[in-house]
């Protein structure tokens, strides 16, 4: 069965941090690019970042440039979002998917709430 899911949200505290894990099964995540969707409350899913195949460079938005990092582990067939320093604005339901940009993905996870607050 192809799919994705996302794993690691939760309640945090503003100036935490959270892992978030996007795994693939049914098919090999290496060969696509993967990107972080999030949608708040009353918001558009906005793209947060994505990390390119073969060569995995990163691209961030620039909100979260310098604290959010995305990287693989191409043996767990995942792909990792290491959230440091949270602001309650980065509260939302983050969502991977198998490209940079929303209209050229084949995949998406089901979404994982991150909730920043004190």
């Amino acid at each position: 069965q192809v799919q994705l899911v996302e794993s690691g949200g939760g309640l945090v505290r503003p100036g935490g941090s959270l892992k978030l894990s996007c795994t693939a099964s049914g098919f090999t995540l290496a060969s696509y690019p993967v990107g972080w969707f999030r949608q708040a409350p009353g918001k558009e899913r906005e793209g947060i970042g994505c990390i390119t195949r073969r060569t995995d460079n990163t691209y961030y938005r620039e909100s979260v440039e310098g604290r959010f990092t995305i990287s693989r582990d191409t043996v767990k067939n995942t792909v990792y979002l290491l959230m440091n320093d949270l602001k309650p604005e980065d509260t939302g339901v983050y969502v991977c998917a198998t490209a940079c940009q929303e209209e050229f993905a084949d995949y998406w996870g089901q979404g994982t709430q991150v909730t920043v607050s004190s």
